[in-house]
């Protein structure tokens, strides 16, 4: 019987052939493609760093734990091992649960929620979670992007009581690189038969890539609501690096001095 820590001991091989390009990664370009969460993480502690200062904890615990995503994808990409697989995955998880614990919004809360109760159910739906990944680890992945449903959801409900053009185009702009990413994702699972007969079967490393564009624009949308929910004497403002007259750019909260106190 393998290791758990050997080569292509995982539950799950994509699409993409095994040690084609070199004979110490098994997917070379679903290991390298990795590099846009490594980009990711600094990225929004940088652009974000008015609210970080405001807001250290959350943006350095997130920040962290998607770093640590790029450092587990590339680990289990590059050896298809069983331990590689729950690590991917369990940072997945790990860093929705902390997210969700951070920034999930009050105000939609039952009256009679505890103060701290979301961070406990959190934290106790997460070690269940994790749990049962090491029973079925393949089915984790897809109960993982089913999440993206109900933070679409949420989207919508915010969007619906903000008048900030700008912000329901950050948003829209968002679910385009979720569609394209999560398509990618599928093809990738769904249709291996057809990328490997046309000798094109990169659509998983462009998952990589896209849902990482993807969460640079739903983080700063998720800092905007936050900011303006748990902190009344800043208000955020959606702002575009390097400036907006750029074709590409890409988004970040800016705070608005606080009001004076009387």
């Amino acid at each position: 019987m393998p290791s758990i820590f050997s080569y292509q001991s995982a539950e799950v091989d994509w699409c993409e052939g095994n040690f084609e390009r070199s004979t110490v990664i098994a997917e070379y370009y679903n290991t390298i493609s990795n590099v846009s969460f490594f980009v990711l993480s600094p990225a929004l502690l940088y652009l974000n760093r008015q609210y970080r200062q405001q807001r250290a904890l959350p943006m350095y615990i997130v920040s962290g734990l998607l770093f640590c995503v790029g450092i587990f994808s590339t680990y289990f990409h590059m050896t298809l091992s069983y331990v590689g697989q729950l690590l991917d995955e369990l940072s997945i998880l790990w860093t929705l649960a902390v997210a969700y614990s951070f920034w999930y919004p009050r105000i939609y809360f039952p009256r009679s929620f505890l103060s701290g109760l979301l961070q406990r159910l959190s934290g106790v739906t997460t070690v269940i979670s994790t749990l049962m990944s090491f029973i079925k680890p393949a089915f984790n992945a897809y109960v993982l992007n089913c999440i993206a449903f109900h933070l679409l959801y949420l989207t919508w409900r915010e969007l619906k009581k903000c008048n900030d053009k700008r912000v329901h185009r950050m948003a829209a702009v968002m679910v385009l690189w979720w569609v394209l990413a999560i398509s990618s994702w599928i093809s990738d699972r769904w249709l291996c038969g057809l990328w490997q007969a046309i000798n094109f079967p990169y659509f998983h490393s462009f998952w990589h890539v896209l849902i990482a564009m993807s969460l640079l624009y739903c983080c700063p949308l998720v800092i905007y609501f936050d900011v303006s929910y748990e902190m009344p004497s800043f208000k955020p403002k959606l702002e575009y690096w390097p400036s907006d007259s750029w074709p590409v750019v890409v988004p970040y909260v800016a705070l608005e001095e606080p009001h004076k106190q009387c």
